[in-house]
């Protein structure tokens, strides 16, 4: 079978190296072969494809290697004549016959096509690991994670190094959550991303792409990077897909399916699942209240049981056309409706200085939330030549409705709340790429954003009459025009590549309360300028350093004025008068790789104005005594983070795998905040802190007896100061097992999230005369079971990049 030549294969090619690399100095190759491997329909490079020289005098005298992410190789060998062979699993071989080799030489590209029989046979396929770790980038692949399966983006995004998931959702990359989020290389267009991440199966998603510093071709929104989700895109030959079925507890099921049917000239592929899902979450805050002599005055104790229920529908279907052997395009639409409950219970105990119980109070915020997004995009490449001389034009217009409407009941009376959000957006890109000679090329392009949102928000008291303090309508338009360049360069006869951008982009928001007839407009253009520089230490350890300058637009519930009105005394509300803080961004790397292990690290440097910050300050309002206290965001003023971060990856045997990630930053913040308290006198906060804090992750994938598969992750939050208090440390813990079955046409999957049920986000928060301590758990231990089946796809096949993604490039160093 093809498979069992596939083995041989291997074994030979990586016993002939070994036998190579222990040969005498004297013999050391003398000349250096180097070329290209792309796929022949499409393009695109080839990676971990096989080159082979051998000596035709001399057949035990061999040389070879394979390709890096660009496709490219670079073998050492002994002057003399060679029979070279080119080679990559599932593709025809090219063979290249007595072929004289006397001095440093480039042989060119070399396309592969795509063998049917092959594609039909293999069964056996490399593996890629878990997490890849590239110069510019870490690309996590979410296929061979037992963690998430059954799971949601956000549970894939909480295992990727660097990333961390908060208690709500929210996303942060090295302790920061000033960051950009893309699906396919494009702005995430739902209205609340943190929620929409929860809704998108983990099931639908090939990898993640973690960019620390951008270049100037991607936004420059994002001051501590961007999140680049790639969603699936089969590529075999044929009809193929893959049916996952799942169940959990709490209740929790779900059904998806996505299918892959490719010709000569057309590739349309589908996606399409059913979740319902069921959080249990919950917290407290405890809160003493103080005499301005600083004696006990009060307590107050407030314990929340949280449930929300989400039912959501997923569909993706779309078609990529080979138009001719250098045009491709390919349209998609995407679909998802949601809807559920939000079941908010919160009760309130009151003492008095000597903690004698005195009164009991409740607030029940029963919820219903539905949204629908729908989504068309279109993708055009045109490929001038087989060199990299191509044009990409991107295109999409989206529309996304969300609708919250609540009914709060409690001891004081009855109140209604409603808020509805409508969201257009329009976006338009085209990128260009000339390479100018071997090894340098020139990238230029535009992108333009267009978007508007109309948000109604209502708090409706006992009768049905509507509190004005309360509510508001708010118009809010962003049109964002940009142009880029960059060149990149790897300079003649040394190690060094570089490559420079400038980006420029030109904003003009309206940020406009209807009710209050209240007309904030905002307009600005910055350049954003990139640099990176890189030196090859050798083939397995390299050097980078970068600078980026970044931006951060406040959007969403930072800008909505609309208060959280499911506690009465602890109250979030948006600023609409926010401006947007700008980062500048230094990073160091090096990256070694040896035979079993990768080793990353990097020291970085983010400087940043006009920082958003959360502060809490009194309203002077009570409620029954009690004041009422506003959490609202600022721009604080200067934010300098200082960090260290190492990733390592570690294979001790075939059957055990072990990624880990630490990171270890130290924040300062420099600003101050003023308010008028109950007496009506100014009241103002310095805010300035500095803080130290940590974060470490570590993941262990091994094969058990009975080729069961078994997964553990552990993940660690250290405490960190903050300007108004500290948040606690933070530990969790997931696990993972799995075995295929039916031929291995099939696995079965089993994992626990949050083990032992102890990720829940701790604080104190202290003010001049209250000190309060709470803790908030958005989701408790979970357990999944799933069954996977696919038909006419092997489970460890290698699925080609679509030709329609436009991921590329942004921080790909040239060479």
């Amino acid at each position: 079978m093809k498979k069992n030549q596939l083995i041989i294969m291997l074994v030979s090619l990586f016993t002939s190296m070994l036998s190579f690399a222990q040969q005498p100095e004297s013999q050391r190759p003398k000349v250096k072969v180097t070329g290209e491997i792309v796929e022949k329909t499409t393009n695109q490079p080839l990676e971990y494809a096989t080159i082979t020289l051998i000596n035709t005098k001399n057949p035990k005298a061999l040389a070879g290697g394979i390709t890096n992410n660009k496709g490219e190789f670079s073998v050492d060998a002994a002057p003399g004549v060679y029979d070279i062979k080119i080679e990559f699993i599932s593709f025809k071989v090219i063979e290249i016959k007595q072929k004289e080799i006397t001095e440093n030489i480039n042989l060119g590209e070399f396309a592969l096509s795509e063998d049917a029989n092959q594609l039909n046979e293999v069964v056996v396929r490399a593996e890629k690991s878990t997490v890849e770790i590239k110069l510019d980038k870490k690309v996590y692949n979410v296929g061979q994670d037992m963690i998430v399966k059954g799971g949601t983006v956000s549970d894939v995004l909480d295992n990727v190094p660097s990333v961390s998931v908060d208690t709500e959702g929210n996303v942060s990359l090295r302790g920061s959550d000033n960051i950009r989020i893309l699906i396919d290389g494009r702005p995430s267009n739902a209205i609340n991303v943190a929620e929409a991440l929860r809704q998108i199966p983990a099931d639908a998603i090939d990898k993640v792409e973690v960019i620390t510093n951008p270049s100037a071709r991607y936004d420059a929104e994002g001051g501590s990077g961007l999140i680049n989700i790639i969603l699936k895109k089969g590529k075999n030959q044929g009809l193929n897909g893959t049916f996952i079925a799942s169940t959990g507890i709490p209740e929790t099921y779900g059904v998806s399916a996505n299918a892959n049917y490719k010709t000569e000239k057309l590739n349309y592929f589908t996606t399409a699942g059913y979740n319902y899902r069921t959080n249990e979450g919950g917290g407290l805050t405890n809160s003493q209240y103080f005499n301005p002599d600083g004696t006990p005055k009060s307590f107050l104790d407030e314990t929340r049981d949280t449930e929300r229920i989400r039912k959501n529908f997923n569909g993706r279907a779309g078609v990529e056309w080979v138009i001719n052997p250098t045009t491709f395009w390919t349209n998609a639409i995407n679909y998802q409706k949601n809807s559920g409950d939000d079941i908010d219970l919160i009760n309130y105990n009151e003492f008095d200085a000597n903690r004698n119980f005195t009164k009991a109070t409740y607030r029940l915020n029963d919820g219903v939330a539905a949204s629908e997004n729908v989504e068309y995009t279109s993708n055009l490449i045109k490929n001038f030549n087989d060199k990299g001389h191509k044009l990409t034009v991107d295109a999409s217009i989206s529309r996304n409705t969300d609708d919250n409407n609540s009914i709060i009941t409690g001891t004081q009376g009855k109140n209604n709340t409603l808020n509805n959000q409508v969201q257009k957006q329009v976006l338009l890109q085209a990128d260009y790429v000339l390479p100018i000679s071997e090894g340098s090329r020139f990238e230029a392009g535009y992108k333009g954003s267009f978007g508007d949102l109309n948000n109604e928000y209502f708090v409706l008291d006992g009768v049905g009459d509507r509190i004005n303090s309360l509510s508001n309508t708010l118009e809010y338009k962003e049109n964002i025009n940009a142009f880029y360049t960059q060149f990149g360069a790897k300079i003649k006869n040394t190690k060094f590549s570089y490559l420079l951008g400038l980006r420029w982009e030109d904003t003009d928001i309206q940020v406009n309360l209807l009710d209050t007839k209240e007309f904030n407009t905002k307009k600005y253009n910055n350049l954003f300028p990139s640099a990176f520089v890189s030196y090859e230490i050798s083939d397995q350890s390299n050097f980078t350093a970068s600078y980026s300058k970044r931006l951060s637009r406040p959007r969403g519930r930072f800008m909505n004025p609309a208060s959280n009105y499911s506690s009465n005394i602890n109250i979030f509300q948006g600023n609409p008068d926010l401006d947007p803080s700008l980062t500048d961004k230094y990073d160091i790397g090096y990256i070694k790789r040896w035979d079993k292990v990768t080793f990353n690290t990097s020291a970085y440097f983010e400087d940043t104005k006009d920082v958003f910050s959360f502060v809490r300050s009194p309203t002077g309002r009570f409620e029954n005594g009690i004041p009422v206290i506003l959490s609202k965001p600022i721009n604080l003023g200067k934010e300098q983070k200082f960090g260290f971060e190492f990733t390592l990856n570690y294979t001790p045997f075939k059957w055990w795998r072990i990624n880990s990630n630490f990171n270890l930053y130290n924040v300062q913040t420099t600003g101050e905040h003023s308010y008028i308290d109950e007496n009506d006198v100014v009241v103002t906060q310095n805010l300035d802190n500095k803080a130290n804090s940590w974060y470490a992750r570590i993941n262990s994938k091994l094969t058990l007896p009975y080729k069961i598969d078994w997964q553990l992750t552990g993940m660690y939050n250290g405490e960190q100061k903050t300007a108004q208090g500290k948040s606690l440390a933070m530990f969790g813990m997931n696990t993972a097992f799995s075995k295929d079955i039916l031929k291995d046409k099939a696995t079965v999957a089993f994992n626990i999230s949050d083990i032992f049920n102890s990720r829940i986000m701790k604080s104190y928060t202290y003010f001049e005369n209250q000190t309060s301590y709470g803790e908030m758990q958005f989701r408790k231990r979970q357990f999944n079971l799933s069954f996977t089946y696919r038909f006419n796809k092997p489970k460890n096949e290698r699925e080609k990049g679509s030709r329609g993604d436009n991921n590329d490039g942004g921080g790909e160093y040239p060479g």
